[in-house]
């Protein structure tokens, strides 16, 4: 429910916020102390990334619809991966 809330009121730009750190903590483990701070780095860096992407080609896309493009696979891949364990 409070996943379902996040992204209702910031878009799917919020979306990130829990992609990004499940991402971050299979490349770096379960310390939190850099899982945190990198999760935070990460996170710009994708919205920075998005955001670049929307704006190429001329025409501007939503910025969220790049978001879903881009988490949208890595999550399903995420839920895939926590089913076969």
């Amino acid at each position: 429910m409070l996943a379902a809330s996040v992204v209702i009121i910031g878009g799917l730009i919020g979306f990130v916020g829990l992609v990004v750190p499940h991402g971050v903590r299979l490349l770096l483990g379960n310390e939190y102390r850099f899982v945190l701070p990198m999760s935070a780095i990460g996170g710009a860096s994708v919205l920075n990334f998005a955001d670049f992407l929307a704006r190429l080609g001329g025409v501007e896309l939503p910025v969220g619809t790049v978001t879903a493009l881009l988490g949208s696979p890595l999550f399903v891949w995420l839920l895939y991966r926590r089913s076969s364990q």
